[in-house]
């Protein structure tokens, strides 16, 4: 790689100026208001936009409820660009897709609660449902000619062995499906007919006929942890074709147990291009490589082109011309950050690497197949990479400051969605430079209104030489010689990310400053954002390096004079929730604190939530092994449990299988037992994403209930 090519900083640590000059604070509700741009898609020509608006709206049906709905939007690109809301169905729209020529849009829209593909004549007229497949179909993508739309069908395994069409010989997966003592479930083939008080294969039909009635729940795989159930059912994705005409037949191009995604065509050739898992004869929950792969449109000569073990190939992305392929390469098992390269899909040319240690996504290509284009989560920011391949020049079009969060390029015209400090979501449209960008929306406009709390952003040196970013907000009311209360938000993960283009926490700090608290907020050792090695720095150091970073982003903020340190305040969720608890065993400072979702006893959280593979990614083995024990031990919550005296709220939701509500649970009986000042907070119904894409009621609960809390300890 010849250079990178970093853009000016648009937020220097020099600013003056620590708030917007509105008049009303961010009330708690103006979460309700927040609208987000996303899924964007240019037509070829440049000159025509489609994308989704995700709102948070009423809930006819609900008094008092709030539910989310998305919408498609579209529009010109050339001069003034007029935008108008293309779809209004209750149900909301998603998934935007231009024809070749620009003249149909396919979309998707649930039918009857079934994700199904529309396409939309732009000239006028209704649009056709083009699918209408029991298990739903996501994904369009049109082929170069625009004669034929790929997509992805998620089947589950039971109906698929069972469904005289697309498996007509009634195969079984090649790989075991674990039931112990049998070769393979032959319940899963229902020509048996069930009967309770005849032979065993029809006393087996009869117990698998108790599973789909749901009278009982058998499970047999490694994976049964779901977000928000636990289930043994398994799926299966495929790829499919459709013809964009009324009263067309889809086809499926793949079959068998494999599951596909990711359908491209290859321009120039007869063949899609798909990724799927690397081994057709293990069980998906004991593999996790990923290959990627050719078929003909026909269905015939799937062709693996890309794949090893102990790897994980992704995010796959042809060129326009169909003569390179964009793909990422990263290890299985391990806090790593993938690899990206540009390799010749007749397999001739020599692979490029493109030398960006940040996780990387997004991947898209410019016509000419000159620049390819891609976000990356860097420093604080969500930036929009190119890469030039013929010069191997990388450089950055987007700021530190600001978060791209969705866009395309197509005919000289770029387009992105932004969140900035000023503003959580809007869309843009420029150059392929990015040096001319307008803000063509203006979705969040009620923004200008608010008095917003602006970050400036600090750095230290920690003891193990790695440097420390992080960002302080004076509340929105600051006076100099004042003194205010002082919250340190942390970040979970733990390889999150946290800076003023990241947009989860848009609301919930200014909010915060907006109540009159000052926020701080860092990246420690293990975010992401910084590279692998920065990422890999808290392996079998969960607790104390990243609590000695935090603290000291803490200790510097209070050092600029203005902070209470008798008011100072703690919170985070799931890793961050860990940490809080971890550093209420270890530091008394707090006068109050709260911990989200978190994990508190890496012992048992191991069987508890369904994102196990930490324990043997982060601590190198399993609980049942001495030297693997001892390491969780030490770097749990619950071990100092008896040193923990600061007032605390905990929160977990209710259906959160992500890291296991018996977590929280544990933590609260014993500070109970204790005799501590501890409330905990269950949200029924509500998953690990509680607060990200959680009920919106609960949601505006959540943060309420801990600034009430704070409140009560300290309100003079």
């Amino acid at each position: 790689m010849k250079q990178i090519l970093f853009p000016v900083l648009l937020w220097m640590t020099t600013i003056v100026s620590f708030s917007q000059k509105g008049n009303s604070p961010v009330k708690v509700t103006d979460l309700l208001e927040i609208k987000t741009v996303a899924n964007l898609n240019l037509s070829n020509d440049g000159k025509k936009i489609a994308y989704t608006v995700t709102s948070i709206i009423s809930d006819e049906k609900n008094a008092g409820e709030y539910r989310y709905q998305s919408q498609i939007w579209v529009g010109s690109t050339e001069g003034p660009a007029a935008q108008y809301q293309f779809t209004t169905s209750s149900e909301g729209s998603g998934q935007p897709a231009w024809s070749p020529d620009g003249k149909q849009l396919a979309f998707v829209r649930a039918v009857d609660n079934i994700p199904q593909i529309f396409v939309a004549n732009m000239s006028g007229g209704e649009p056709i449902q083009l699918t209408k497949i029991p298990y739903g179909a996501s994904n369009p993508v049109w082929s170069p000619d625009g004669k034929m739309i790929a997509f992805n069908v998620s089947i589950p395994i039971r109906l698929y062995i069972n469904d005289s069409v697309l498996n007509p010989e009634r195969k079984l997966p090649a790989f075991p499906l674990e039931k112990p003592g049998l070769s393979n479930d032959f319940s899963l083939q229902t020509s048996i007919k069930p009967n309770a008080d005849c032979t065993l294969d029809e006393v087996r039909a009869y117990l698998q006929k108790n599973e789909t009635d749901k009278k009982a729940k058998v499970i047999h795989k490694l994976n049964f942890q779901q977000e928000a159930v636990t289930s043994s059912d398994m799926s299966v994705s495929h790829v499919y074709l459709i013809a964009p005409l009324a009263n067309a037949k889809p086809r499926p191009v793949t079959s068998g147990f494999l599951s596909f995604s990711n359908p491209q065509f290859i321009p120039g050739s007869p063949n899609l291009l798909v990724e799927a898992p690397l081994f057709a004869n293990k069980h998906p929950d004991r593999t996790l490589e990923r290959a990627v792969y050719t078929i003909d449109t026909l269905g015939k000569n799937l062709r693996m082109i890309l794949g090893d073990s102990g790897f994980v190939y992704s995010s796959a992305s042809v060129s326009s011309s169909g003569k390179w392929l964009a793909c990422q390469k990263g290890k299985t098992g391990f806090v790593n950050v993938p690899e990206l390269f540009i390799v010749g899909l007749n397999g001739t040319a020599t692979p490029v690497k493109v030398d960006l240690d940040r996780n990387k996504g997004a991947f898209t290509w410019s016509a000419d197949d000159r620049n390819l284009y891609f976000t990356a989560s860097s420093n604080g920011g969500i930036l929009l990479y190119r890469y030039d391949v013929p010069t191997k020049t990388l450089s950055s079009l987007t700021s530190f400051d600001e978060g791209i969060s969705s866009f395309d390029v197509k005919a000289g015209t770029l387009a992105y969605s932004k969140n900035s400090v000023l503003n959580p979501s809007e869309l843009y449209l420029g150059d392929v430079q990015g040096k001319s960008m307008k803000q063509i929306s203006s979705f969040n406009s009620w923004v200008k209104e608010k008095k917003l709390s602006i970050p400036e952003k600090y750095s230290f040196v920690n003891e193990a030489g790695l440097e420390i970013e992080y960002w302080v907000m004076k509340p929105s009311n600051f006076e100099p010689g004042k003194k205010f209360p002082l919250l340190l938000e942390i970040h979970g993960g733990p390889t999150a990310m946290w800076g003023p283009g990241e947009s989860s926490m848009w609301h919930e700090f200014q909010y915060f400053c907006s109540k009159g608290y000052g926020v701080v907020y860092s990246n420690p050792r293990g975010s992401g954002g910084y590279g692998e090695a920065f990422m890999r720095s808290n392996i079998n150091n969960w607790g104390t390096g990243p609590m000695r970073d935090v603290l000291t982003a803490l200790d510097k903020t209070i050092a600029q004079g203005w902070a209470d340190t008798n008011k100072l305040l703690v919170t985070g969720g799931s890793y961050a929730g860990y940490l809080v608890a971890y550093i209420l065993g270890h530091d008394h400072r707090f006068a109050a604190a709260c911990a989200q979702r978190g994990v508190y006893d890496l012992r048992t959280f191991f069987g508890e939530g369904n994102a196990w593979r930490l324990i043997p990614n982060y601590f190198g083995g399993y609980p049942w092994e001495k030297t693997t024990y001892d390491v969780l031990e030490k770097e749990s919550p619950i071990t100092y449990v008896n040193q923990i005296k600061t007032p605390l709220i905990i929160f977990h939701g209710e259906q959160d299988l992500r890291t296991g509500v018996i977590q929280s649970e544990q933590l609260y009986k014993s500070l109970k037992v204790l005799g501590r000042e501890v409330e905990y907070v269950r949200h029924p119904n509500a998953t690990h994403e509680i607060t990200r894409s959680g009920n919106n009621r609960q949601r505006i609960d959540q943060m309420l209930r801990t600034w009430e809390f704070f409140e009560r300890y300290i309100s003079n």
